[in-house]
């Protein structure tokens, strides 16, 4: 079964996909995703491949269930992609080269312009799961597209303080957060020509990096080449400080935050980022999301991020001068 059903609660929308129990649990012997499995190219340097497993489809089936007034159900129509960053099943962001990183956000933004076509995709939704501590299934280093049907409620919360910040003060919000970030310093942990990270004042986890780009852009197409490079660069110094922090492969949520579709009405006041979930608060604890955080949405960092931007920054330091940067 795949379908939308209407939660009346929350005015927004839940996706049932039975169909994804039957995934595969972390292959060791049998990747499908390495060249010699049959299933993609013997040869690939970034790759697109339709997931096996979708949640969303392009021809979904009709609803087993009844709609009625007040419980309403939808077809489950969108795309759900799967973008091998490499052809290596051992390679990571934080190992590849920025040539090859930037590679990866070229297909992104291919990816977007494509999907954004389809008038019943209305939210393009590019993210990376990483590591077992979040659920990851296959090792191999890939990320994923969702094509959605509607806007997702936290991008829809985003979309609706972004515009009332904007009514109120004449002022991107999150470029508003750049400034504020910059000049207090203490949270920032990269910073490039044209892109910078920190742990935003608010984060509910402990190392919950932003990469935010400095001129005011809603998506990644609005990116100039110069920009594309940069972004490659900072996602690289990233996530290999990320990995560096605690000598280990750092698991994380990545998700680019970009604007609906059907944008044009956002752009004075939404800007392109990206946010990082990482589970770690230490090397070998976990940030668990416990009964007031997913019944209440009530949000709590076991941390000062004051504190953890400073070890994430001296990480990024230690790796960049190991690793040398070179493209």
């Amino acid at each position: 079964m795949t379908e939308l059903r209407y939660n009346p609660l929350l005015q927004d929308w839940t996706m049932v996909a039975s169909g994804r129990q039957g995934r595969p649990n972390l292959p060791k012997d049998d990747c499908p995703f390495c060249p010699g499995s049959g299933k993609v190219p013997d040869h690939y340097d970034v790759y697109v491949y339709d997931n096996d497993f979708p949640a969303l489809s392009g021809n979904p089936p009709q609803s087993d269930v009844l709609s009625t007034p007040l419980y309403k159900t939808a077809p489950a129509y969108g795309k759900c992609e799967v973008i091998l960053y490499s052809e290596d099943h051992v390679a990571t962001l934080s190992t590849m080269t920025v040539t090859h990183i930037r590679k990866i956000v070229d297909v992104w933004t291919d990816r977007f312009v494509t999907l954004e076509k389809d008038p019943r995709h209305h939210y393009v939704l590019i993210f990376e799961n990483r590591g077992r501590e979040v659920g990851v299934t296959m090792p191999h280093p890939h990320g994923q597209i969702y094509a959605y049907p509607y806007v997702p409620m936290k991008i829809a919360t985003e979309l609706n303080a972004t515009k009332a910040h904007y009514h109120e003060h004449g002022e991107c919000l999150i470029c508003q957060m750049n400034q504020e970030e910059k000049r207090f310093s203490q949270r920032v942990v990269v910073e490039t020509e044209h892109f910078i990270s920190y742990i935003p004042f608010f984060s509910d986890y402990p190392y919950g990096a932003f990469i935010v780009s400095k001129a005011h852009k809603t998506a990644l197409p609005d990116l100039t080449l110069d920009e594309r490079d940069d972004l490659a660069l900072i996602v690289k110094r990233l996530t290999a400080g990320m990995d560096e922090l605690f000598s280990r492969e750092f698991p994380y949520m990545m998700v680019l935050h970009q604007r609906p579709v059907d944008g044009s009405d956002v752009e004075s006041y939404y800007h392109f980022h990206i946010e990082f979930y990482p589970p770690l608060r230490d090397e070998s604890k976990m940030k668990y999301l416990a009964s007031s955080e997913t019944g209440a949405w009530a949000p709590c960092n076991p941390m000062a991020v004051e504190e953890t931007a400073a070890f994430l920054r001296a990480a990024v330091d230690r790796a960049t001068t190991a690793e040398g940067e070179i493209r």
